[in-house]
């Protein structure tokens, strides 16, 4: 259901039934024009794309070259796209949401597909993610929609993708 509020674009999002009724949960509020949209994420002209599903923001593209987790982890949390300071480094579960084997391009700097939305440009197959353990930190391959555990130093194909809200 979409909204006029104050000039906004509010679309609610519906979830979960009680008997037969749905509860609208947060909106996701539209608060820059508009460039493209592909039914479920909706790209900005500030840079940002929502995701109409789950509410979040993330930025457009990655950082656009190899990275390690700690790089990443502070190029997210520093990044300051769309004019908002409150960017994070997204979870296993977030970077999850977005792979889509329906959907597909072929990266910039290495040779091989990825399975997201063309509205957000990755340049290599794999975001951290911000869980951590002793050996290791997380990632996420659009390539094929696996989920890994890499040395925190590496960078080969590391990639940082802020996001906002949510967590």
């Amino acid at each position: 259901m979409k909204r006029e509020l104050l000039g906004l674009t509010v679309i609610w999002f519906l979830t979960g039934l009680i008997g037969c009724a749905t509860l609208p949960t947060q909106p996701y509020v539209a608060k820059f024009k508009v460039i493209e949209s592909d039914g479920r994420f909706v790209a900005h002209e500030n840079g940002t794309v929502g995701d109409m599903k789950t509410g979040l923001v993330w930025a457009s593209k990655d950082n656009g070259e190899d990275i390690n987790w700690q790089d990443a982890k502070w190029y997210c949390e520093n990044y300051r796209g769309g004019g908002y300071a409150d960017w994070r480094m997204a979870t296993q579960d977030e970077l999850a949401e977005l792979y889509d084997q329906s959907e597909g391009y072929q990266v910039t700097q290495k040779n091989y597909n990825v399975h997201l939305t063309e509205l957000i440009e990755l340049s290599a197959c794999c975001p951290w993610a911000s869980e951590t353990r002793v050996s290791g930190a997380a990632i996420f391959g659009f390539g094929g929609g696996r989920r890994g555990w890499y040395d925190r130093s590496g960078s080969d194909g590391g990639r940082a993708l802020p996001v906002r809200g949510g967590n």
